[in-house]
């Protein structure tokens, strides 16, 4: 790294572990930095906040206009958000709702939904809120289904009966009372939101917040269910206090008392990195979060660059495919540059690799508007770790770099194959699956470490200070016919960064075949490639010559890298079809589930190695 280069100046929490050896290869990691104290419950800080700040908006939506389209910023203020707790928490205690009957959600962030959360915690009522997605692109509604039967919740919210209607009647059963902010669901009584809101509270609602502790169960959030239905991950209160102390040591540009974290954020509640660190970041230190209508589709990226151009985050949190339009807009957008980097202390990535030469635009691009760059923040963690884990140690980081655990949150490194596994233990990890103790005792070792099933490995042996790096999914390593382990995590990040930015993702094939292929899902820009319209059919663009012609330079560039059958693309097509919800190949923030996409297309696979799928290119 050249001594010239410059970052904003951000302070991490942790730059050293200790390490120690077992006599069976297993190794222990633990941040030399002892985990702080935190609330014994999350509702704590919504009333500290609205004691202290309660005219600070703690949240805040644009309105939507009649014809569609977002307006002015409706804010949600912290005293408002407790008396919203209050009298919604009162009305789910007087409708008898506990944890065998708890709150479903069904739509998407709004205000709305953040109320009905904030009265299931104050009450000590669990919530589970579901992927949109389950109802509005699902067709057979299976996994919706699944988790009504886990749950069987006693209240259902969804925003927008109209939306919602035909999932709910498909999914609920008659007792089951929905909740609506507009419109009513024929043949069920429904309830309003401003009803809900507009219910008095009791001495009984403070005092069943009293009564919540660190073992009361704030929420359930569902894994994604790429591979089996969906699991409910218990989240404590416990979980959720000492995952953001986690986080607040980790990162101290969380907690500075000078700059409340101001985020603009469309990652969905549904999800821990949306739901939990987010909005537990933003509660927990009394920040404000714009939800951001937008998103990194197509369709829906401007409504994301809009907000940008007007908010200006102190810490900014997005997915690869968000960091990569932004990136490409900021160099020519002016007032999006400026506002964005006005003030922000750090950017966040998680859900896939962010691939270098996208990394590399986004320093460009802030070395030249305000002459030096923006710590790229990322690490590891999972639903069931609340989420946050490992976090970098440097600001010098390159894509696929971890770092140290965070404080409090010990790690066991166990060899596995040619692989080595990352296993979790302490105060932030779930007790478990609801309802599931098979499950729950399947993801637990005998030491009560949590198996991830993530695969690390050193960014340099001799230096473990400067942390691990991501070395792929244990299960979805595979051996070819000649017995050659490939290991698919740093293929798959090879090839992304090689096609960028023309790849989404690769999924990797091989599987007791003599050769490695690839298929690959791509951008929208790959239209650009062959001089088509941003709406032409995407699998007349992937046909094109031209596009064909970039790819096959691509899979020669691989090839001539290659040091050998595991790690040299033989043979790689085009995907045409978008990975399906339905079939658990992609969540609500676009990554890609491997197992699932070759499951569902294992057709293709076969004729992908038998070289009969069309426009399979190899090396030349």
């Amino acid at each position: 790294m050249s001594a010239s280069v410059r970052y904003r100046p951000m302070t991490f929490g942790v730059t050293e572990a200790d390490l120690r050896h077992a006599a069976d290869g297993t190794a222990y990691l633990k941040a030399t930095v002892p985990l702080q104290g935190y609330p014994q419950r999350l509702t704590d800080r919504l009333v500290h906040w609205a004691q202290v700040a309660p005219e600070r908006t703690f949240m805040a939506r644009r309105a939507k206009n009649a014809d569609g389209t977002t307006g002015d910023w409706v804010h949600l203020s912290y005293a408002q958000a407790l008396d919203a707790a209050r009298c919604i928490g009162q009305a789910l205690i007087d409708r008898g709702l506990s944890a065998e009957r708890p709150v479903l959600i069904a739509s998407e962030n709004d205000l709305e939904h953040a109320q009905i959360a904030l009265g299931c915690l104050y009450a000590g009522i669990p919530w589970a809120p579901a992927s949109p997605a389950y109802s509005l692109v699902s067709q057979d509604y299976d996994k919706l289904r699944h988790l009504v039967n886990t749950l069987t919740p006693g209240l259902v919210f969804a925003a927008d009966a109209a939306r919602y209607e035909r999932a709910l009647l498909a999914t609920l059963g008659d007792g089951v009372e929905i909740v609506t902010t507009s419109g009513s669901v024929p043949g069920r009584p429904t309830t309003s939101f401003a009803a809900l809101r507009a219910t008095r509270p009791t001495p009984a609602v403070d005092a069943a917040m009293q009564a919540t502790g660190p073992d009361t169960i704030a929420k359930f959030l569902f894994t994604s269910g790429s591979t089996k239905l969906p699991k409910a991950v218990i989240n404590t209160h416990r979980l959720w206090c000492a995952n953001q102390q986690q986080m607040a040591q980790s990162m101290p540009v969380l907690a500075d008392p000078d700059t409340p974290p101001v985020l603009l954020d469309w990652l969905p509640w549904n999800h821990t990195f949306g739901g939990n660190h987010n909005v537990g970041l933003v509660l927990m230190h009394g920040g404000t979060l714009y939800i951001d209508d937008g998103k990194p589709t197509p369709a829906l990226i401007g409504e994301t660059l809009r907000n940008l151009r007007e908010i200006a985050p102190t810490v900014y949190f997005n997915v690869p495919t968000g960091f990569e339009a932004i990136a490409n807009a900021m160099k020519t957008d002016t007032v999006l540059r400026d506002t964005l980097l006005s003030r922000v202390r750090m950017f966040f990535y998680a859900g896939a690799a962010l691939a270098q030469p996208v990394w590399d635009t986004l320093h460009a691009v802030q070395e030249q508007a305000v002459g030096e760059r923006i710590v790229m923040g990322t690490g590891l963690g999972m639903t069931e770790s609340g989420p946050f884990g490992i976090f970098i140690t440097r600001p010098e980081v390159k894509s696929g770099d971890l770092g140290l655990p965070a404080p409090g949150l010990e790690l066991k490194l166990v060899p596995s194959g040619d692989k080595v596994e990352v296993r979790y233990r302490g105060p932030n990890i779930t007790p478990g699956y609801w309802r599931s103790p098979e499950a729950t005792a399947e993801a637990f070792d005998d030491e009560g470490f949590f198996c991830t099933g993530d695969a690390v490995t050193w960014i340099d042996p001799a230096q473990p200070n400067l942390g691990l790096r991501f070395d792929g999914r244990i299960a979805e390593d595979f051996k070819l016919a000649t017995g050659t382990f490939v290991s698919v995590g740093p293929l798959r990040a090879k090839i992304i960064a090689a096609g960028a930015p023309f790849v989404q993702d690769a999924v990797i094939t091989g599987l007791n075949e003599k050769e490695v292929g690839a298929m690959l899902f791509t951008t929208p820009a790959v239209r650009t490639l062959a001089g088509m319209a941003a709406d032409a059919p995407l699998a007349e663009a992937l046909a094109h010559p031209k596009v064909l012609a970039h790819f096959q330079q691509v899979v020669n560039d691989l090839a001539a890298q290659a040091t050998g059958s595991a790690n040299r693309v033989a043979r790689l097509v085009l995907l045409a079809e978008p990975p399906g919800i339905d079939k658990g190949e992609v969540t609500d923030k676009g990554s890609i589930n491997q197992r699932a996409v070759l499951k569902h297309r294992a057709e293709l696979v076969a004729a992908l190695h038998a070289g009969t799928a069309p426009n399979t290119l190899r090396p030349a």
